[in-house]
């Protein structure tokens, strides 16, 4: 038979007390300002770069693999190479980055440094923008942005002001899973419309 004390510490392990301390243990991690800054890639381009795609901030998976585009599910290299004719997907990524300068396109992105929990775009805080217009001043032949996503949009024109004018704007549908508004069928009517043609 259990002493007084057993009792009394059975008796303090409620279901709501486990639940208590299950959601304690499980809550998510708050944002704050000490998190490290997260910083994008170099720009991806030629002197003969016609179009340029920028989207917003690398996502978990492209930082570690230190590459463009690098989570599996994110539809970004498919989507492009259906537009192109090109399996990137299937390439290595430098075969990639070499096929999409062949065909006159180039990335980058319009923070460079921000602070996120996880990878969706809603997590940004304490953003910096890639000078934007410092790069469209070594592309002479640049002719189309399209920004790959309603962040890297809303973000990148502002950031381009006026100047955005002198060039076709094309607003693509997220090629990341997080956005599951479109089917993907969709998603590439809407990337072929905008892209093809203009590289």
């Amino acid at each position: 038979m259990p002493d007084r004390k057993t009792a009394r510490r059975a008796a303090a392990l409620t279901p709501a007390s486990v639940a208590e301390s299950s959601k304690a243990t499980h809550a998510p991690v708050a944002f704050t300002a000490s998190d490290p800054l997260l910083a994008s890639f170099p720009p991806v381009v030629a002197q003969d770069t016609h179009t340029l795609i920028l989207g917003s901030l690398p996502g978990a998976a492209s930082l570690a693999l230190h590459q463009y585009y690098g989570h599996p599910r994110n539809a970004f290299w498919r989507l492009v190479g259906e537009v192109i004719g090109a399996d990137l997907y299937g390439m290595a990524y430098e075969a990639r980055l070499a096929t999409l300068l062949e065909h006159r396109i180039g990335l980058w992105d319009v923070i460079a440094n921000a602070r996120r929990l996880g990878s969706l775009d809603s997590a940004i805080r304490d953003h910096s923008q890639n000078d934007l217009q410092a790069l469209l001043a070594t592309l002479p032949q640049l002719r189309t942005i399209a920004f790959n996503g309603g962040t890297a949009a809303k973000l990148g024109l502002a950031a381009l002001g006026s100047r955005a004018q002198r060039y076709r704007i094309a607003l693509l549908p997220s090629s990341s899973p997080a956005y599951a508004a479109l089917a993907y069928a969709q998603k590439l009517q809407r990337w072929r419309d905008a892209l093809s043609g203009s590289a």
